[in-house]
């Protein structure tokens, strides 16, 4: 299963640090994505700055959550 929200980018520095807030107005889809996840917060760090480039203060981004799985050989003992 998959769960999928949508935050806000409200902060980054250059020293890696991501900062993003669930949606809460702006259109109808962020509208709806509020009445689902009315509150939160996501704090990333990076040392990637190739990653932290792909942040824009105010931009939106979606955010899917899925379960994490052990590869197969993990599962197996091995």
């Amino acid at each position: 299963m998959v769960v999928r929200a949508k935050f806000k980018c409200t902060g980054k520095t250059d020293d890696g640090q991501v900062e993003l807030q669930p949606v809460t107005s702006g259109s109808a889809e962020n509208e709806q994505f509020y009445k689902w996840t009315p509150g939160g917060q996501i704090r990333l760090s990076t040392v990637n700055e190739a990653a932290l480039a792909q942040f824009e203060t105010g931009k939106e981004y979606y955010v899917d959550f899925t379960e994490a799985t052990a590869p197969a050989q993990e599962k197996a003992g091995g």
